[in-house]
């Protein structure tokens, strides 16, 4: 081998991915973390506007799917017979793995190698939020800004509010995780390479081929991705007169990761994760209001239903007398999710139905320039806290609520009125979601909290 290869490179080489690493661990892939969290949500709120409007459908199979780990979907020409159908298929599965990363997936410079970093990217550009036009080249780009077109056209100012602060953080959190993981990329680069030569070393420059080394990976790390582009980098740099040039300039690459490493750790900005939580609970409000206007016209159709000539008689007097609409009381069955024990509830319909519009405005409002989103912003953390767990809780009684009266709808209306009442069980699925989101925000926010908190039990500082 070459003197491009001698120790005293590898060993510069060694420390200087040790410190990047470090540094990446440390500094870098929280940071990854929390810009894919807001990509995801951003996302979210975009495609359950889009299924509030029909825009796309719900794909009935998504909540049905396990996804096991990262994988792009399809961005393949559509056939246009089935344009709304792919297209459908295609943003739901979208939303799901972004789910399945920002959820499940580990965040360690190990885990996130070459391959999954790549399925990130292709993630992350699945849809180029930078250049959201109707004549992209890209067939999901061009689609989506067609759907986005549509869902502004005739909106109210806050939808429109809604949907331009989600593409701009889009386009934002876009090129700041590119970045990140193309920092990441080189430290794996340069470590693969830095594997190989431990495998070639005595290689004479006649024997320094891609076959070659292609032979002794294979026979040495049987099952280790080949990468030639990477290989053939190596074999320039050790064997070429060009390689001292380049060997200098992968450590000065390499060298920022440590100038990094010495300043003061970002400290985390705690508030910004509850008002991320926030975010995502109120991107239940579309799916809410669906809902509510179905469970309007399926309680008129229960209305509706014959009555007997004493009913008849009784609505009459009330009419005659000017009386105010009197109550209607169902009663509901539903799981207590505490106990598994079936319960019965007595519920004023109108009452309920008066509360769930209040609820809606107030979720509506939960978004980036929302009036509740700027009062919030001027609170405490614990006080953030504190109205993250109260909504939280609200909506999974309204959650209960609508899934019992949605059962009860369909058995109480005679056979031949069934098919008048209208489903809710793909808003409820959305609802669910939102909750589920909020709920993994809030825990995640618990977690760090504790752990800051032990560090400084023990005399550590972790903003250092």
């Amino acid at each position: 081998m070459s003197d491009v290869a001698a120790p005293n490179y590898i060993e510069s080489l060694s420390d200087a991915l040790l410190a990047r690493k470090e540094w990446l661990e440390k500094s870098e892939l929280g940071k990854l973390k929390e810009e894919l969290r807001v990509f995801q949500i951003s996302y979210s709120v975009l495609y359950n506007m889009f299924l509030k409007k029909k825009l796309i459908n719900e794909d009935p199979y998504k909540q049905e799917s396990k996804i096991t780990d990262l994988e792009v979907p399809e961005t393949g020409p559509f056939n246009e017979a089935k344009r709304m159908e792919q297209i459908s298929l295609r943003l739901a599965s979208f939303d799901s793995q972004l789910d399945f990363l920002v959820n499940f997936c580990q965040f360690g410079v190990d885990f996130l190698n070459l391959m999954r970093i790549r399925k990130i990217l292709g993630l992350v550009r699945y849809i180029d939020w930078v250049n959201l036009t109707p004549d992209s080249q890209s067939h999901n780009t061009k689609v989506v800004a067609e759907i986005t077109n549509q869902s502004k056209a005739g909106a109210d100012h806050i939808t429109i509010s809604i949907i331009g602060e989600s593409l701009t953080k889009l386009a934002k959190c876009t090129a700041t995780v590119m970045g990140i993981l193309r920092d990441l990329s080189i430290y794996h680069k340069e470590t693969y390479k830095l594997n190989i030569r431990g495998l070639i070393t005595g290689m004479q420059p006649q024997e320094a081929t891609v076959m070659n080394i292609k032979k002794k990976l294979s026979t040495a790390m049987p099952g280790k991705p080949f990468y030639q582009d990477y290989i053939e980098e190596l074999i320039k740099e050790d064997y070429s007169k060009d390689g001292p040039v380049m060997k200098d300039a992968i450590l000065r690459s390499l060298q920022l990761a440590e100038v990094k490493q010495k300043e003061t750790k970002p400290k985390i900005n705690y508030k910004n994760i509850l008002m991320d939580g926030i975010l995502a609970i109120g991107a239940s409000a579309a799916a809410m209001n669906e809902t509510a206007q179905k469970m309007t016209e399926n309680e008129t159709v229960l209305a509706n239903r014959k009555k007997g000539f004493m009913e008849r008689l009784r609505l009459l007097i009330r009419a005659v007398i000017n009386a105010g609409p009197e109550d209607v009381i169902y009663e509901l069955d539903y799981i207590d999710q505490s106990t598994g024990e079936h319960k019965k509830e007595n519920l004023n319909y109108h009452q309920f139905r008066a509360d769930l519009e209040k609820r809606i405005k107030i979720l509506s409002g939960m978004s980036g320039q929302g009036p509740v989103m700027t009062k919030l912003s001027a609170m405490t953390e614990d006080q953030i806290m504190g109205y993250l767990e109260r909504t939280l809780k609200d909506v999974q009684l309204y959650y209960r609520t609508l899934n019992a009266l949605d059962e009860y709808f369909k058995s109480s209306v005679p056979r031949e009125d069934r098919n008048k009442i209208k489903g809710i069980k793909p808003e409820l699925a959305a609802i669910k979601n939102c909750i589920v989101r909020a709920n993994r925000i809030r825990h995640e926010y618990s977690s760090q909290k504790e752990e800051e908190e032990q560090l400084k039990r023990l005399g550590i500082n972790p903003g250092k």
